[in-house]
């Protein structure tokens, strides 16, 4: 099998996000939840802009898309971006652009890692990182974001245990 090309990055603006939270739920499952456009539907996007629809093709090289829909507006923001590491269940890197001018002017390539640690209870604790955020603006911005999806992903995982 022949390695994937992947085109370089860019170099990465330098505003980092870095959150850690602890599911209750196995590494496997919070895994499909990141994996499987069907699960990831479910949860994905702040509260007031959730996911309305995506798809991904889980492979390195591979793109990932998602329609986050505001529930005051209806209007769309699409995002998306391509798989760079996967190292199942424990490791997902990918790139992350807005398809349009968002939060601070013209889209930005930047970089989202998951790393996801089985806990000696049956949880699972994920250390996320999303770096090259352009400015103290869109950190602030994606900080909200993240934490909000975050909070829905473990509200879905509570709902769905299996």
């Amino acid at each position: 099998m022949s390695a994937v090309s992947l085109p370089e990055l860019p170099t990465l603006l330098p505003h980092r996000l870095d959150l850690t939270r602890t599911f209750d739920a196995p590494r496997a499952l919070v895994w499909m939840a990141w994996t499987r456009p069907e699960m990831r539907v479910n949860w994905m996007g702040p509260t007031d802009w959730p996911m309305v629809e995506g798809f991904n093709d889980l492979r390195v090289g591979g793109e990932w898309r998602a329609c986050l829909r505001s529930v005051e507006t209806g209007e769309d923001l699409w995002q998306g971006g391509h798989y760079r590491e996967i190292v199942e269940p424990e490791r997902l890197v990918f790139t992350f652009r807005w398809d349009e001018s968002h939060e601070d002017g013209p889209p930005a390539d930047t970089l989202v890692t998951v790393v996801l640690h089985e806990t000696d209870d049956g949880r699972t604790r994920m250390d996320f990182t999303h770096e090259g955020l352009k400015s103290e603006r869109s950190l602030t911005g994606h900080e909200y974001g993240w934490n909000s999806t975050l909070d829905r992903l473990e509200a879905w995982l509570a709902a769905n245990p299996d």
